[in-house]
């Protein structure tokens, strides 16, 4: 009787013991992180394939569109682009004082000058 107990025992220990490798295997994609926001749980491959929508390709500076609908927020109507350089875009229109024109550098989120 002993001697099936422990062959039986012994049976679940190695089926149990294959079920948990392959659980072990597959979470070698995660990691503990201990940082400023607390800990965490963070899965490496879930950002791997995601697409952001960035070409890389593109040029780096100001959309002339972006710099057009900033113009218009600021209330500049009828804005149209005078003048496009490799380091500022002028935009310009009409204010209720008159004409007024707005210089926006050429770089990424075409802050104003």
């Amino acid at each position: 009787m002993r001697k099936s107990l422990q062959f039986i025992l012994v049976g679940l220990a190695a089926m149990t013991g294959l079920t948990v490798s392959p659980t072990i295997a597959a979470a070698q994609d995660l990691e503990f992180r201990i940082g400023p926001g607390g800990a965490g749980v963070y899965d490496r491959d879930r950002d791997r394939y995601r697409y952001d929508g960035y070409d890389r390709r593109r040029p780096r500076g100001c959309d002339p569109e972006d710099a057009l609908d900033i113009a218009r927020g600021e209330g500049l109507r009828r804005a149209q682009i005078v003048r496009m350089s490799p380091r500022s875009i002028v935009v310009q229109g009409m204010t209720r004082r008159g004409p007024e024109r707005m210089f926006f550098a050429n770089r990424r989120g075409c802050p104003e000058i």
